[in-house]
């Protein structure tokens, strides 16, 4: 019984993290927005704008992991070093995706499905813009 106390622990847990709020970030849609536009505007960047803590720390913990000594990089260097990673480290670029990606909706997921290459690649970008724009500097 213990057993099925715990799964209904974590379904309960689980609903409750995808009916998190995204924040609304008004003024991005205008008249005449393509579809993957909107869909970037709506869904993409709230979901990300709401993630952004959990990003910083996947990073953070990446950079740690692989013995990169960033806090004493030059912030030109920090950006080119994100830009590197994100590029060539798939199974990272999967993790922050993933973690994007899971807070979408059924319909919101379907509609990715039929764009992924696109939508990927904005997801990555903006995700990217966020790492650079971010104090990184703090050690744990």
């Amino acid at each position: 019984m213990l057993f099925y106390s715990k799964i209904s622990l974590s379904i309960c847990a689980l609903v409750l993290m995808t009916l998190k709020d995204r924040p609304i970030l008004s003024d991005l849609v205008k008249a005449g927005t393509l579809d993957i536009e909107k869909f970037q505007n709506e869904v993409i960047r709230p979901t990300i704008k709401m993630q952004h803590n959990l990003l910083i720390v996947f990073f953070k913990n990446y950079i740690n992991d692989i013995k990169i000594d960033f806090v004493n990089l030059k912030k030109e260097k920090q950006n080119e070093k994100i830009n590197s990673i994100l590029t060539k480290d798939t199974n990272f670029k999967n993790i922050l995706l993933g973690s994007v990606i899971g807070h979408f909706s059924v319909s919101e997921l379907t509609f990715y499905c039929k764009n992924t290459q696109e939508l990927k690649r904005r997801i990555i970008q903006i995700i990217k813009q966020r790492l650079q724009d971010s104090d990184l500097g703090i050690r744990f």
